[in-house]
């Protein structure tokens, strides 16, 4: 089980896509903060204008269409992955020191994050021992196949957590076509819709909250 903290977590929703570069210069400043004890931790809810990130495993091959769309590298784990409207993106900024200084129970349990939050909106996710990330079994398409419906990358600075994970509600599909997405070119990606569970993204975000104060505790209200 990992650790709650008696602080309330900052929950935060941006409503407009936000630059990368702008939701990176935020967190640096943020973690920081959290890291001195002068700000309380953070999950941001936002969206991201079309895009792709690069993290520290990236394979430069992977890069299909390097002119698609604007490329960043980024500090976290992972390799390509895209972003962009109709994808729910979460930044976690926890302090683990204040909780339990296990990087790899904090990936699992952001797994359980989500894979709980699909679950209250029907949608069965699974974890994959040998890969990163929430998979969705596709028997219609043939038998084995499946597609990832969430990503997870994230960076720890003096045991402070960012990036985070992204969960495809409704986004542009073939945006990823760009990409071999996350080094995995066996197996496709999924949504919400494209599993055909049309929700708002303000119902997944209700979701997503009742199910971090689960697991981690309470969120600023």
């Amino acid at each position: 089980m990992f650790a709650k903290s008696d602080t309330p977590v900052d929950w935060l929703i941006s409503d407009a896509p936000v630059p990368y570069l702008e939701a990176q210069a935020f967190m640096e400043q943020r973690i920081d903060a959290i890291a001195r004890g002068e700000a309380n931790e953070c999950v941001w809810l936002l969206e991201h204008p079309p895009l792709y990130t690069a993290g520290t495993s990236a394979n430069e091959a992977d890069l299909v269409a390097p002119d698609r769309f604007d490329v960043f590298q980024t500090g976290r784990g992972g390799q390509y992955t895209y972003h962009g409207p109709g994808q729910r993106i979460a930044y976690v900024m926890l302090d683990l020191k204040r909780r339990k200084q296990d990087v790899r129970l904090f990936v699992a349990t952001l797994e359980a994050w989500i894979i709980n939050s699909l679950a209250a909106h029907n949608i069965k996710g699974e974890r994959r021992e040998d890969r990163v990330g929430v998979w969705v079994a596709r028997p219609e398409k043939g038998p084995d196949v499946e597609d990832k419906i969430a990503a997870i990358g994230i960076r720890l600075r003096k045991w402070v957590t960012f990036h985070g994970i992204s969960i495809n509600i409704e986004p542009e599909l073939d945006h990823y076509s760009g990409i071999i997405p996350c080094g995995i070119a066996q197996h496709g990606v999924t949504s919400f819709v494209d599993l055909g569970y049309p929700v708002t993204m303000t119902d997944v975000d209700v979701t997503l909250r009742e199910e971090f104060e689960l697991l981690f505790g309470q969120t600023t209200k």
